[in-house]
């Protein structure tokens, strides 16, 4: 059993209220079994789960998916959670967002909305979705601008779409976005099965270095600009959230707790669901959230790093997926002992992206 550390009260749950979607992205994070919509929490379950969030400390509410639009009950949900004095905010698609629907969603309280954009151009956006929802995107950013709400855009950056960073940001502009997140590919469920296709070359990285500082100077003040790193390519591994379980949890759609959105992918952590255990008892007290908190869990390597306060030992899910362990140092630092088996993902030969690969099929049933 990990020690227990002595927690402080999260600030944001990420709500999954489904796994179905209408898009086909090959770089998702969604586990590569879906749960299917009969798994789903009612609407009275989330409403109870997002209760004792508040009364835990959440603050913040993102309501994702999967795409959320798909859950009919999202207006009640929406409500409920600002009533409880939460900020809430809306990641999507876009796809099924109409007008109509867009000022039911702010009545309720929505308060800001994150829109995913997969490229610069139809073709290739809608290459990359696997099904044709550009034009949707156009449309849904130009409705939420009309209505005052914050808007901020997410774009997941790869091999594909590298070349047309300078088009996606002049894109983002175009759509009066707030904010613009560009977040090289993190390689879990289907971006890790595609991993080889969605890998950007170093040339790529290097030439968007000098766009992204050119973006986030000439923008300052106009749109904030966000660039995650691709970390494969880094000599220390990005942060993990603050730390594992220290200020965000994570629902999935049929209850499951998560420290972190991606940690079912450690096959070897317990698990615990809000239908079943209260959730102050899971954030403070579970197996899984005390799992990689404070550092007696840490190697030899990592502890007696001066960087453990810096980036808490790297991303746990990835020391998992690449060695098996989730309390070993991240791969991705140059001190790890294992950092030979990323040199060797980076050595692999490169070739074209492979737009016939596909991430998770939404399901509708």
């Amino acid at each position: 059993m990990s020690e227990v550390v002595t927690a402080a009260a999260p600030l944001g749950l990420t709500a999954e209220l489904t796994h179905r979607c209408p898009l086909h992205c090959p770089y998702c994070s969604n586990p590569l079994e879906l749960m299917a919509r009969e798994s789903e929490l009612t609407t009275g379950q989330w409403k109870s789960v997002l209760s004792q969030a508040r009364e835990l400390g959440v603050l913040q509410v993102h309501f994702s998916g999967g795409e959320p639009l798909a859950r009919p009950d999202l207006p009640e949900l929406i409500e409920h959670t600002a009533n409880l004095g939460c900020y809430v905010n809306l990641v999507t698609s876009g796809l099924g967002l109409t007008g109509e629907r867009l000022a039911v969603l702010i009545d309720r309280g929505l308060a800001h909305i994150q829109l995913s954009v997969q490229a610069a151009d139809a073709e290739r956006a809608d290459m990359i979705a696997g099904t044709r929802a550009h034009a949707h995107k156009i449309v849904a950013a130009e409705l939420i601008k009309r209505t005052g709400l914050p808007l901020s855009v997410n774009v997941v950056l790869h091999r594909a779409n590298h070349d047309q960073l300078e088009g996606i940001i002049a894109l983002a502009e175009r759509m009066g976005a707030d904010r613009l997140e560009l977040a090289n590919t993190q390689y879990y469920g289907w971006a890790l099965k595609n991993r080889d296709a969605l890998m950007p070359t170093p040339e790529q990285l290097a030439a968007a270095a000098p766009v992204v500082r050119a973006a986030i100077d000439r923008l300052k003040g106009t749109m904030q600009v966000i660039y995650v790193v691709a970390d494969y390519y880094e000599d220390y591994p990005k942060p993990c959230m603050y730390g594992w379980g220290a200020r965000q949890l994570t629902i999935a759609p049929d209850g499951t707790v998560l420290p972190c959105p991606a940690a079912s992918a450690i096959e070897t952590l317990t698990l615990d669901n809000a239908t079943k255990r209260p959730l102050t008892e899971i954030w403070y007290g579970s197996e899984s959230f005390n799992a990689y908190r404070g550092e007696e869990w840490m190697s030899d390597t990592c502890r007696s790093c001066d960087r453990r306060s810096v980036d808490y030992g790297g991303c746990r899910c990835q020391a998992f997926l690449l060695t098996g362990d989730g309390a070993s140092t991240d791969p991705v630092c140059k001190k790890s002992p294992d950092r030979g088996l990323v040199d060797l993902i980076l050595a692999r030969p490169v070739g074209s992206p492979d737009f016939a690969m596909r991430g998770p099929k939404g399901r509708q049933r």
